[in-house]
This record gives C-alpha cells, structure tokens and sequence, in this order.
C-alpha cells in the first residue's frame, strides 16, 4: 500500500517513508492510497483474538512494506500487561444498559495517547532503518498535555532519537505539567510556551517545512520526524482500539455483529475521531459518529454549517486538551469527502491560513452531516455531568470524558436515536484532580497529592501508580520561550546553533 500527500495526490510515498517523514514537504498529510475492507470472514478470525493480534491482523494491511516478524515485533512489545493495566488494553466498562465506556487510559501515561505512543517508536524506528538508515530522527512534538507526556515515555532513551515537547505554559494541567517536567531519558527536552496549543502546533509545522532548517538537519545526519497525529504512524493504532472494541462487544454478545452502534468521542485535534470514521469506511459497523467539544467549539459550528472559522475567542477549560482551534486532522477527513482533490484542500487552508476561515462546498457538507453530529458544553456543564454520573452510576469521569458524556445525552434526546453507544474515555480522572473534585465534592485540597488521596477515599478508585510516584520525582525542565524562538530552542538541543 502507497500512501498520498492531502495537498499533492501525484505523490506516492511507502507507510515507512510516510511514518518516518511524519509531514509531506507542502504540508500535507499522509494518506493511504486506499482503506482495505473487512469483511464477514475478517470478523469472524478477529472476534476470538486478544488485542495484540487483532493489532497484528489491522496493522500487516496497512504496513505492506513491514515484514510480518516486524509487525509482531511493534504490536507485542508495544501492548504488553506490563505497561498496560491488563492483555485487554482496551477496557470497557458499561455505564448503563446499551452505553459503554471505552476507557483509553489505563496506560503507563492515564491518557488514550498511550494507545499510539507505546506503539509509534517501534513503528518509527523499523520504518526508519527502511528509508532512513543511520540517520538520527528528531521527533518535536506540540502538545496540549497528554499527548505530550505520552511522547517522552514512548520514545525515552530509544537509540538514534531524539525528542522535544512543546505545551502552553498555562494550557495544561497541574499533573499534566508535572509529568512531562519530571521526564527521565537521555534523549528528552521539554519547553514551555508563551502561547496557546495552536501556537505550539503552529510553530512545530513551521520548523517541519522550513527548507533551511530541514538543509541543516540533513547536513549533520538528522531527519524531522512527528509524535502528533499529523504522523500517520499516530493514527494508524488508534484504527485498532475502534475495531477491536466492535468485536469484543460481539464477543461479549452485547451486540450481534452487523448491528450499527453510535461513538461519542471528546476531541480537539480531530485525530481520535478520525480514526473511528477509517474504521467505519473499512467495515465496522458505526452508525453516527458524535464529536463532543469544550467551549472551543469550533468542530461544532464547522459540523453544523460547513463553515471552519478560527477567528473567534479562545476558552482556557478544565478540559485543557481539547482546547484547540484548530484542528488538523480535518485536513484528512476533508480530503476524503471531496473525492481526494489536493487542490480543494490547499485552496481552503491557504484561505485558513490567510482569512482564518473557509467553507466547505454543498456536496461535501451533505456527506459531513450523513456521517457526523456535534455538540458542545461549557465548564459548568462538565461538572455537572460528572457529578451526576457519579451519583447515579458510582463511575468517575474526568473533565475530557464528562464533555462526551453530556454530548452523548443532548443528542440522544435531540434525535430519539436509541442505538447502543460507545463514549470513548480519554484519560484518567485522577489527571485532573482538582475540577473533578470540585465537581463532586465541592472544594479540593491546595495540595497536588493530597487531591490524589482525597479523590481516592471519594470514589474508591486506586490511585495509578505513574501518578502517584510523581511525588518523588525531581523537575528537570523548567521555563518558558516565546512562539517565536522555538525555532532556535530546537536547533540549541541539537547543538546546531
């Protein structure tokens, strides 16, 4: 399988040369060629796999270029009961009778990103011994917190990488923060921002396509490469938690295969929903796809007018992580629902880029709404809905989930659809202490940890031990750059300046 660029479809790259490149050189994004199909037979071998073969089947169909040794090599090392709270990897949990949480979280990092990131080193450092060998890759991430944590403990002290996260400086949380200014490794660099994530991000693209800084790497044997989900290698494992969660709900004979189910997934960059929207095009069963958003609602108005506008107030939320706006893994939907015209798509984000906004044409609106719901909720709604769901269920949400959660219920008494629904849970509750506290205790200790103790003794919900050993870690990084340094921070880690 070959993959295309969103903006120039006469290019046809390998999924080594896409995995290790990350980004195309104008800028856009790596796409395959085509989405292979499952059918009957193809459940019927997943149904009674565990999750490391169900990877292995997904991934050989879209790693053509990888040997099967080293597809089994990426998925077995990557999803192991040693980083991962079970074999099952992917938990789920019934809500209530028809819904389940698909919780995402219980990783070495408590967020979903963990799915893709103990997966991407293996998968990066095999591509690049293909098409980039004895280069050393240069990984920079932009974060807007869990991404970034799970970044540096994927790729810690992995030979012939090195790694730099960007966040914003007060775009995260407490714990958020903590985790990546505690990393470990030889190989790790971590900066704050003066800025926001869509600062951060586009500061990170900036250095990707700029032909100086891309002359300068290649001069001393380094290469650019990406931990965010504009990296296919990103993407591609978040394809399999979705597949793998249809056939374990048939296994579990909650549903029988071929009945629809409706997804709810609280996002910001677009990557995780994405992924489910791959998984229906190659055969999974998903009727709607439900995109939840904080009060940067901006995937909302876009979902429900055709209209994508930046311009608009940015919300600092207790859901951090969403807060985005603007989102690039539309590019690749976008991509999709015009019939693959690179054209189209690089006229609408040179008007992004330009005006801060364009408009998708009639045809590509109707196949967005055939497909896709929106909603959103501000802060006050988010603690609300925790508290209720824990009241009445005794489940702990986080902030990112409780978005979904509420989506999930506005659009259920919106259309009356009563399918069976999955609402993806990204992170651990205990990440986000203090507004899960506030929410259903009222007030919070002033102290990180004590926060850890006193949610523990409320819901009776172990502690993750990552968390909870944050305590002793010694801070490694600290300080901030402003947006428009990054440039030269990255080439000072390199020693290239």
């Amino acid at each position: 399988m070959l993959y295309n660029s969103t903006r120039n479809s006469e290019l046809k790259v390998s999924a080594a040369q896409a995995i290790t490149q990350g980004i195309s050189v104008e800028g856009g994004l790596f796409v395959p060629e085509e989405l292979p199909k499952l059918n009957d037979a193809d459940f019927e071998q997943l149904i009674d796999k565990s999750y490391v073969e169900r990877a292995i089947v997904i991934l050989a169909k879209f790693l053509t270029d990888f040997s099967d040794v080293e597809i089994r090599y990426c998925a077995e090392n990557a999803y192991t009961d040693k980083k991962f709270k079970s074999n099952h990897i992917a938990e789920l949990s019934c809500l209530l009778d028809g819904t389940y949480m698909l919780e995402l979280w219980h990783g070495p990092t408590c967020a979903f990103k963990d799915m893709a990131l103990q997966i991407l080193p293996y998968l990066l450092t095999t591509s690049a011994k293909k098409v980039a060998k004895g280069k050393k890759i240069v990984i920079l991430v932009a974060t807007s917190g869990d991404t970034g944590k799970a970044a540096l403990e994927g790729f810690k002290d992995v030979p012939d990488t090195q790694i730099l996260v960007f966040y914003p400086e007060d775009g995260v949380s407490a714990m958020q923060k903590r985790q990546m200014t505690t990393q470990e490794g030889k190989n790790v660099a971590v900066s704050a921002i003066e800025g926001n994530f869509d600062d951060a991000q586009t500061g990170v693209k900036q250095i990707f396509t700029d032909p100086k800084i891309v002359a300068k790497l290649a001069e001393n044997n380094m290469m650019f490469s990406s931990a965010n989900s504009i990296n296919w290698g990103r993407l591609l494992p978040q394809i399999v938690y979705y597949i793998s969660t249809y056939c374990e709900l048939v296994k579990d004979e909650e549903i029988a295969m071929g009945d629809l189910v409706n997804v709810v997934v609280p996002t910001g960059n677009f990557g995780n929903i994405l992924a489910a929207y791959y998984a229906k095009k190659m055969g999974v069963p998903i009727g709607k796809l439900i995109c939840a958003s904080n009060a940067n609602n901006v995937l909302t108005d876009f979902i429900k007018t055709g209209t994508y506008n930046k311009i608009r107030d940015f919300h600092t939320t207790i859901s951090p992580s969403m807060d985005i706006l603007i989102s690039s893994n539309l590019e690749r939907l976008l991509y999709d629902l015009c019939g693959r015209d690179d054209k189209k798509i690089t006229e609408w984000f040179r008007q992004l880029g330009e005006t801060g906004r364009y408009t998708v044409d009639a045809d590509v609106m109707e196949k967005l709404s055939e497909s896709f719901f929106a909603g959103c909720c501000d802060d006050e709604q988010t603690k609300e809905t925790i508290k209720k769901i824990f009241d009445q269920y005794s489940y702990l949400c986080d902030t990112h989930t409780a978005v979904a959660v509420k989506v999930a219920q506005d659009y259920k008494q919106e259309t009356g659809d009563d399918r069976k629904m999955i609402i993806v849970s990204t992170a651990s509750p205990y990440k986000f202490a203090p507004s899960v506290l506030s929410a259903v205790a009222g007030q919070a200790a002033e102290d990180d940890y004590e926060q850890l103790d006193q949610l523990e003794e409320l819901s009776k919900l172990e502690i993750p031990k990552a968390l909870a050993d944050l305590k002793d870690k010694e801070v490694r990084f600290t300080g901030s750059v402003k947006k428009e340094n990054m440039e030269q921070v990255v080439l000072a880690m390199l020693g290239l300046a």
